[in-house]
């Protein structure tokens, strides 16, 4: 036993006993002095932070991005140049459900990728779909509360969800994809990933491009059927960790193909849809996939809260040649993430170990919460303001990246006018086969339990101008599933005011 090491207080005193509270005799009252009872109750009261609002319940693990692809005539980014190789860390989550959700719950899956690279971290936010629920970031919060528990019932509400998604058309895309068969994945690993949003690429002659990123798994897709799920979640609640963690602790690393689309600035001119748009993809024919490498995931976190739970992802986390776009819900996401992390885990949340970048770290960033880093970060403690005279950190040009080319007047634009949303969800509902349109089908109604005609009636006439097998279809899977019959309502397919 001599070899264990002692156990201390906080502060690095020995505890000479933890197994008896310090009491006034045998039947006495608890001392106060009793520190080190008070020192682990008072951890104990705070061992939880604030959970993630959305992606609340997730799993992750380390492992490194390869470059063996060429793309150095559209990026200067090191980290992929031919031959790069970076560690990495990501995090899959569902949407919706909180952290004590079951995992083979129907959702969207996070997509969260944090890269080491030598010029700073690289942050790359999406999820397993290429398009998202809504275009615009006002309405996010709002999507955001249908998704959780109605104030007076705190239970879920499917007329909230259907509500929302039948005034808003846009959503269209995102829903079928989710009822489809993809919208179940039955692991991470069997599940592709992706940036979602249009980022940007930039070069050493200062072009730009515009960049869509695609992660996709060497596993091959695996998806449940909503009855499999649940039959799942009667035995295990923890299944996508009990996978990811378990089939990398058995030396099974799962593997994704990384990929790119590219697009010039003169071509964003020219295409019948709006590039920037969340809710629409890259035709594959209009612009072919460039393979540039691979992502392994091949190390488990040696703690989950400290690796995992703590992980921030920020997609205002860049690196030189890589960068934004005029992507609207991107614009509000560089800010939002970043704020929310600073609100759950503190002012300086990228000291945390498993945020910090692995290059040298300097700025005038002061005090605040976890601030432990000893001051400032400038290596010298007269200079905690710029521009000084003692050599503090200083700007550095060659990091400026082209201006966006950007014109119009500013103002707040109807997202809706003008806006095609039923032509791509058509496109992908004809790739379905009976079986997966069947499915769809089902999916979807058994969604709807519950919620009003009116509705209903006005989600169905959305589905029925992207094709009329659609609307055919869900509502005879409503009559089947639910009774359901067409009432006197008549609905028109309208967006909110």
């Amino acid at each position: 036993m001599s070899d264990r090491p002692t156990m201390t207080t906080t502060a690095g005193a020995p505890v000479p006993d933890n197994q008896n509270t310090m009491t006034a005799g045998p039947r006495g009252g608890v001392m106060l002095q009793d520190y080190q009872l008070i020192e682990k109750l008072a951890h104990q009261n705070r061992e939880r932070i604030p959970e993630r609002v959305v992606h609340a319940k997730g799993w992750g693990a380390f492992g490194t991005l390869k470059i063996t692809g060429d793309i150095s005539k559209f990026t200067k980014a090191k980290c992929l140049q031919p031959g790069a190789e970076t560690p990495m860390l990501a995090r899959f989550s569902t949407v919706a459900g909180e952290m004590g959700a079951a995992d083979h719950e129907r959702d969207v899956r996070g997509f969260a990728l944090k890269f080491y690279t030598q010029e700073g971290n690289w942050d790359l936010v999406g999820n397993n779909t290429p398009v998202f629920f809504v275009r615009d970031p006002y309405k996010f919060p709002d999507f955001i509360h249908t998704q959780k528990r109605h104030p007076k019932t705190n239970l879920r509400s499917a007329t909230a969800m259907w509500d929302f998604w039948s005034l808003s058309p846009e959503s269209l895309h995102q829903v079928t994809i989710l009822m489809s068969d993809r919208g179940l994945p039955v692991d991470p690993m069997h599940m592709n990933g992706y940036g979602s949003h249009t980022y940007s690429f930039w070069n050493d002659a200062g072009e730009r491009y515009w960049v869509k990123f695609h992660f996709k798994t060497e596993q091959g897709h695996k998806h449940f059927t909503n009855e499999e799920g649940e039959a799942l979640i009667g035995k295990t609640r923890e299944g996508y960790q009990e996978a990811l963690f378990g089939g990398i602790e058995r030396g099974e690393f799962p593997r994704w193909k990384v990929q790119v689309q590219v697009m010039n600035e003169a071509e964003a001119e020219t295409t019948s849809y709006n590039p920037f748009d969340l809710t629409k993809v890259w035709p594959h024919s209009e612009f072919p996939p460039i393979d540039i490498g691979t992502m392994e995931l091949n190390r488990n976190a040696e703690n989950y809260f400290a690796e995992i739970e703590q992980a921030a992802f920020s997609p205002s986390n860049i690196v030189p040649g890589i960068s934004y776009s005029p992507d609207k819900m991107l614009q509000a996401r560089v800010f939002s993430y970043a704020d929310a992390h600073r609100y759950r885990l503190g002012t300086h949340y990228e000291n945390i170990p498993v945020n910090q970048p692995k290059c040298p770290v300097h700025h005038y960033h002061r005090d605040g919460q976890m601030n432990t880093y000893g001051g400032i970060r400038t290596g010298n403690p007269d200079a905690y303001y710029e521009p000084n005279s003692v050599n503090g950190p200083f700007e550095d040009a060659s990091a400026k990246e082209p201006p966006l080319a950007i014109e119009g007047d500013m103002g707040r634009f109807n997202h809706r006018d003008g806006n095609d949303d039923y032509g791509q969800p058509r496109a992908l509902f004809n790739l379905f086969d009976a079986g997966q349109r069947a499915r769809l089908f089902s999916n979807i109604a058994a969604a709807m339990g519950g919620v009003p005609g009116e509705i209903v009636e006005r989600q169905l006439a959305h589905f029925k101008l992207v094709h009329p097998d659609y609307e055919a279809g869900v509502r005879a899977a409503l009559e089947h599933m639910h009774g359901y019959k067409a009432d006197t309502i008549s609905a028109q397919p309208t967006a909110a005011e």
